[in-house]
């Protein structure tokens, strides 16, 4: 078998032969007439007109040998087989064909739409022109690339050699055209906030921080754009959403990257319950408009969104999966020692709400399959979030959890300013506690709030776990085209 460098030297020698024949082997104009997909569609009205059409595509596959070749293209519309014949072209056209072209390269072929022999639709070349020599082999047509970062590193070949892969992240696409007409048609308008921001507020969690040269000051990587949707409630805009790149720094798993994409919306003179609701709907209605069904297939279960979503608290989940009937009342040497239990690492620092939440991620969270809305967290849970007015150290939030994923988190939006900078206050001393996870004291967002901010209620959506539940994924790094890795050394 020949090493990936003598088969990168012949096709240099190829490369080479095309140039000295005269022809560039990266022209500017391809003359494609037509896709694929068109060509192969409007067959039977191609053929009856009897006109010549040019097609364009990348070599997927080569045979023939002699004076009859056959080649089959796609230019990712589709595909379509290429009649190569002695007798239809220059003999010139096709012994530089026979003698340079390879699977990978681009090409443009010219000529009639015709069945084959085995009634295969085609296109009879009389004419062809390289578009792009490939100068490194494919993958390997019925094994692909089988090393898993391998995949992920060179994703361009993943979506080439697997029509599966290819095809998880047009559903992709797909979702979140889905999800920005959902929000469209509802009267949500689509905005725009800084990823580079001066303080990384808006959620608990570690930032990238770089430096601005001409300011001379650091800047942080946004962890979410929730403080400035919050200043456009203020502005006069009901309800208003993004759609974009949040930045953690903090650790990969199955369900974490560093950079992911989130929706945020947000709408004035709402509140968290009215957001289930309007949550429930946008789920069923997107994923039905994506999957064109209302079971999906996750980890071989088949899930249901056509049902009502349940509701439960989350000191019900403790109670029923955990065996913690009190987890909010137990004294600290117990939290702790449930946490080592369940095989919880608790960091120095952390508060008796990051020891609840890694409990609920070991021993409740993998048991919700079905779509389930948590409700009733402790006040330390959120610093943006209303208290609940029947109990005070209660917040209105509530999760969605569907197939053991976290896909939504919400709440009613704290607008007491007063209490914001209290909440604020209290971060900063947690800070001084050893806690990173804090959001930092935003003097600029409490002035904002303080000519008023509307009642609202306030929605996060994670994207790429929607997408993981869609395509039934369990890895997060297969819901994202380039997912971060670590350095090659």
């Amino acid at each position: 078998m020949s090493s990936l460098e003598e088969l990168r030297a012949e096709r240099l020698k190829k490369l080479e032969i095309i140039k000295t024949k005269g022809h560039n082997p990266f022209p500017v104009h391809t003359g494609r007439t037509c896709d694929c997909a068109t060509a192969v569609n409007d067959f039977d009205v191609l053929t009856g007109d009897g006109r010549t059409i040019t097609l364009a595509g990348r070599v997927m596959a080569l045979r023939g040998q002699g004076k009859l070749m056959f080649a089959d293209i796609d230019d990712g519309s589709g595909h379509i087989q290429v009649l190569v014949k002695h007798d239809n072209m220059q003999t010139d056209d096709f012994a530089l064909f026979a003698e340079t072209v390879d699977i990978g390269d681009m090409i443009a072929c010219t000529g009639i739409l015709a069945l084959s022999q085995r009634g295969e639709k085609s296109i009879e070349a009389a004419s062809w022109k390289m578009l792009a020599k490939s100068l490194r082999p494919l993958p390997d047509k019925w094994h692909g690339l089988k090393d898993t970062e391998e995949r992920f590193r060179k994703r361009y070949l993943d979506t080439l050699s697997s029509p599966e892969v290819k095809k998880r992240f047009e559903t992709r696409a797909r979702l979140v055209s889905a999800l920005r007409r959902f929000l469209d048609d509802t009267g949500y308008m689509e905005v725009e906030t800084p990823m580079l921001q001066s303080l990384a507020g808006g959620a608990l969690a570690q930032p990238f921080i770089t430096h601005h040269n001409a300011l001379d000051t650091d800047m942080y990587l946004r962890i979410a754009p929730e403080l400035y949707l919050k200043q456009l409630l203020i502005g006069g805009y009901p309800k208003v959403y993004e759609i974009g790149r949040n930045f953690r720094n903090e650790g990969i798993d199955v369900t974490h990257n560093p950079e992911f994409t989130m929706l945020e919306f947000y709408e004035a003179y709402a509140d968290a319950t009215s957001q289930m609701a309007y949550v429930e709907q946008l789920i069923r209605t997107v994923m039905m408009s994506v999957m064109g069904t209302s079971d999906i297939v996750h980890e071989e279960e088949t899930i249901s969104l056509a049902e009502p979503f349940a509701v439960i608290s989350f000191k019900e989940l403790f109670a029923e999966y955990a065996d913690m009937d009190d987890p909010f009342g137990m004294p600290e040497d117990a939290l702790l020692a449930k946490a080592h239990e369940s095989g919880v690492v608790v960091k120095k620092g952390e508060g008796r709400e990051k020891i609840l939440d890694g409990i609920y991620k070991k021993c409740c969270r993998p048991h919700l399959s079905a779509p389930t809305f948590l409700v009733e967290y402790p006040k330390a849970f959120s610093p943006f979030a209303k208290e609940k007015e029947n109990d005070p150290s209660m917040i209105d939030r509530f999760q969605l959890v569907i197939g053991g994923l976290e896909i939504v988190n919400a709440f009613s939006e704290l607008n007491d300013p007063l209490e914001q900078r209290a909440r604020f206050e209290e971060q900063e001393i947690k800070r001084t506690g050893g806690d990173e996870d804090i959001s930092p004291k935003d003097e600029e967002f409490l002035e904002a709030m303080e000519h008023g901010m509307p009642p609202a209620g306030g929605v996060g959506v994670g994207i790429d776990r929607l997408v993981m539940l869609a395509t039934g994924t369990r890895n997060i790094r297969e819901a994202i085209l380039f997912p971060t890795l670590r350095p090659r050394e």
